[in-house]
């Protein structure tokens, strides 16, 4: 079955498909669906990574905290009983 990523931008709530062998993770899917140029937040989010500590939260805070900034207010995997409603 594939992968399906829900998410709410800009008020409205969408459904796209999700293969890991286009996409990093769901926020890119996401963001690509939207048409949004990652190219210097993954720049940042990477600089971050590299100054904060292993595990530490600041890259999920980051990450968090820019989505929201460009209009994402929720991006999650489709679970499989939520597909069968």
């Amino acid at each position: 079955m594939a992968r399906q990523v829900i998410y709410t931008f800009k008020g409205k709530t969408k459904t796209i498909a999700f293969s890991y062998d286009k996409h990093h993770d769901l926020y890119e899917a996401a963001a690509e669906a939207e048409g949004i140029d990652l190219s210097r937040f993954l720049a940042m989010e990477q600089q971050i990574a590299m100054t904060s500590k292993k595990g530490a939260k600041a890259e999920k805070d980051f990450r968090k905290t820019e989505f929201a900034r460009f209009g994402f207010s929720s991006i999650k995997f489709v679970r499989e009983e939520d597909e069968s409603k």
